[in-house]
């Protein structure tokens, strides 16, 4: 499955896995460069605070070093298009600066768009099929496995920007972030095994939740779903420049999460419901 927006890069036929890649590319249109504000060098900077930069580099590290290939989902666009994992209506509390499905604000709180831009063409174009290409995604790992793993690979900067609404917490190597249904303790338990020779690992702090598509969100617990937030430092210069060594070995650790909980006893099938 591929378009002009995303991809999805196939893994082995057995592997229940999804590695999710949303935030890794610079990529705008120039229709949609068209509608934003920035001039080109504000943009530039903007795309460097923004980006995950190298996350797909990472994802393909691991893919490569895993025993058992993961499936891998990845973003062709920049976030400034659409941000794939934001709810697209008033259930988004990014909301509140700007930052919804459609960012009309920056990094730094500055316009972005203009005042009443109209989002709707920008998530019929872009958001809404993305959306269905990661649900068909999933599905062909239920269909194939019955269950899947989404592993969300993401990176935020070492120090807080004005637009993150928790900002004031710690900021570990490696924050994982979880969801009460779709998280079961042996897949947080793998992540904190595969990462814990960075300097630490915290759950929730400063991001927090995890990303499963809206048909099965709350509602599927064969679908297991856990985010990874790397801090940059570990592996690139601050914002928006090179990778380095440390991409590679956190490819490595990724890898060995991938094939943790890739077993057919790695993850358990079914998770608790909330409030439970």
């Amino acid at each position: 499955m591929t378009s002009d927006s995303f991809a999805l890069l196939a893994g082995a036929p057995d592997s229940p896995v999804l590695l999710h890649v949303p935030h890794s590319s610079h990529l705008v249109p120039p229709e949609v460069r068209d509608g934003i504000l920035l001039d080109d060098g504000e943009l530039a900077v903007e795309l460097a605070h923004i980006t995950d930069s190298h996350t797909e580099e990472i994802a393909a590290v691991a893919a490569g070093a895993a025993g058992t290939a993961p499936w891998r989902f990845v973003n062709r666009l920049s976030r400034l298009v659409v941000d794939p994992e934001r709810f697209p209506d008033e259930r988004e509390e990014m909301l509140a600066v700007g930052m919804g499905a459609v960012y009309t604000r920056t990094t730094h709180r500055a316009e972005l768009r203009t005042a009443g831009f109209d989002p709707e063409p920008l998530l019929d174009r872009y958001f809404t099929p993305y959306a269905e290409g990661m649900t068909e995604a999933v599905a062909g790992r239920l269909a194939a496995t019955g269950r899947a793993v989404i592993v969300d690979v993401h990176s935020y900067p070492t120090r807080p920007l004005p637009y993150e609404l928790h900002g004031d917490g710690p900021r570990p190597p490696v924050c994982l972030g979880t969801d009460a249904f779709h998280t079961p303790p042996a897949l947080l338990d793998a992540a904190r095994e595969a990462f814990g020779g960075f300097g630490g690992v915290a759950t929730d702090t400063p991001f927090a939740g995890t990303y499963v598509p809206l048909r099965y969100y709350g509602r599927d617990p064969r679908v297991s779903a856990l985010m990874v937030e790397i801090r940059r430092d570990l592996y690139m210069d601050e914002p928006g420049g090179p990778a380095n060594r440390g991409a590679e070995a956190l490819g490595v650790a990724l890898a060995a999460l991938v094939d943790a909980v890739g077993r057919p006893e790695g993850v358990p099938g079914t998770v608790r419901p909330f409030g439970q």
